[in-house]
């Protein structure tokens, strides 16, 4: 992209040194490769060439897009303007903004990518959009859409229950933790900004919205209690919400229920971070935190001993914490990727049937074993028309908890072809499509998300969004 036809910004910010910031005339990264399309004034900056792009109306303002080109996704309250459209065998996300904004957003979920954050996938920021009679139309972030994921207000179409809730937002909790640990300050955490995947019982959280955030080499106490603050104030928000809309059970108190993101973040917080003092003789205490922490789904790749003045006691402090303990352990020994909940449980069945049937076996071979002979046929099990219920990975996991279940109530082995087909008849067929509810969405589901989009939009910078920015 030359200087002449390149973006012009305003208001952009001028230490371009600075970590987390864009510079002027460079992609997000030096060795990201650079699409720059030109038709008429049209400019895409992307990560991966996509001709697809080039495809889509982008001479129309997004709110009048024809319907050919939009996927049925609902939309709901917003501070901009977003659909969601056909991109070859995907489903993107797009959203209409400033250039400023776009790019630095765009700029940090490449960074959020790159440091193993979960978040959502940018796709390319396309500036220089014309009508057919010349006028100038607003820049647009394009995002692609995370399988399996639902935003929150999606997961309560169906009422939950108050545990389930604590689960979400304990996930978000996680996320928080995750983000801030490599020092990024998100400015706008809430529910909205978040989608969830179902993760063995658990949720996983992946962020969606960075317009906000700005990533510095760490962050102090108060940067992290201020982002916390904002969580705290945005889910009680979100949640005195539901609570109007009949969404969750009446005991839930939405102010006490937010605190939890605050007790929960804390208690995580300070496992992965804090000091640790021990006299010399409980040495074992240093595997005992490091095993705390790989429970956590953490690995520890360094840590530092000091001993006080007096030699009596040791100082433990992790130095290096690295999230998707679980996760690479099964990748590493079975190719498979999972989320960190799912990972484990995964582990844990492949630890037993190991045990069970070859304990003397090498872990590697073992592995491949439990792959073939456990998790695919399971997976090959499943009919077509029900494979887009569940994940595989999370398939896998709940007919390991039914068959566990069934051997419990009846008091004898069950067979692993005797458990799928039961699991399958009495839970999988009534369970939604998670797959295609959010392309596919009922009328109920339609009307929890369909909400107020202008009071949002031109109600003041304070408002709070119904559904994330972007979606992935």
């Amino acid at each position: 992209m030359t200087e002449e036809n390149s973006a012009q910004w305003h208001d952009e910010p001028t230490d371009y040194a600075q970590i987390g910031k864009l510079p002027r005339f460079e992609a997000a990264s030096a060795n990201d490769e650079k699409l720059s399309m030109v038709s008429s004034s049209l400019n895409i900056t992307a990560a991966a060439a996509d001709p697809e792009l080039l495809d889509l109306p982008w001479h129309i303002a997004l709110e009048d897009w024809p319907a050919e080109n939009l996927a049925a996704l609902p939309r709901g309250i917003s501070r901009h303007i977003v659909r969601f459209a056909h991109l070859g065998g995907s489903v993107i996300a797009i959203k209409e903004t400033s250039e400023h904004v776009a790019r630095h957003e765009y700029h940090m979920l490449r960074k959020l990518a790159r440091l193993d954050v979960p978040c959502v996938e940018p796709v390319a920021v396309i500036t220089g959009r014309t009508t057919p009679d010349g006028r100038p139309l607003n820049p647009v972030l394009v995002t692609r859409h995370l399988k399996f994921s639902m935003p929150y207000r999606a997961l309560f179409s169906q009422m939950l229950r108050k545990d389930t809730l604590t689960r979400l937002i304990d996930a978000q909790a996680l996320l928080m933790v995750r983000l801030h640990l490599i020092g990024f300050y998100w400015g706008d955490v809430s529910l909205s900004n978040t989608l969830f995947r179902r993760d063995a019982g658990a949720f996983a959280a992946y962020l969606v919205d960075a317009e906000t955030g700005e990533l510095y080499p760490d962050l102090s106490t108060g940067q992290r209690e201020y982002d916390l603050e904002i969580a705290r104030v945005n889910i009680a928000g979100e949640l005195m919400d539901l609570l109007d809309g009949g969404l969750i059970e009446d005991k839930v108190d939405p102010v006490a229920t937010s605190e939890l993101i605050m007790d929960s973040y804390r208690r995580l917080w300070a496992e992965l971070t804090e000091k640790e003092s021990f006299e010399l003789g409980e040495r074992w205490r240093v595997g005992a935190r490091i095993r705390r922490l790989n429970e956590l789904g953490f690995d520890v790749e360094e840590y530092a001993i000091k001993t006080t003045q007096n030699g009596s006691t040791i100082q433990l402090q992790p130095k290096v914490v690295d999230a998707g303990h679980h996760q690479r352990r099964l990748l590493r020994l079975t190719g498979l990727d999972a989320q960190e909940n799912q990972a484990r449980r995964l582990l844990n069945d492949m630890d037993t049937f190991r045990a069970d049937n070859n304990p003397d076996m090498d872990e590697e071979y073992s592995a491949h074993l439990w792959v073939s002979q456990i998790f695919e046929p399971i997976v090959r099990s499943i009919p077509r028309d029900l494979s887009g219920k569940l994940e595989p990975a999370e398939a896998v996991h709940e007919v390991l908890e039914h068959r566990w279940y069934m051997s419990e109530k009846q008091e004898r082995h069950i067979p692993l072809a005797e458990a799928v087909q039961s699991y399958i008849d009495s839970i999988l067929r009534h369970r939604r499509d998670e797959a295609a509810i959010m392309l596919n969405p009922d009328t109920q589901l339609l009307k929890i998300l369909e909400v107020e989009t202008e009071e949002s939009r031109y109600g003041g910078d304070e408002s709070i969004d119904e559904y994330p920015d972007v979606d992935d």
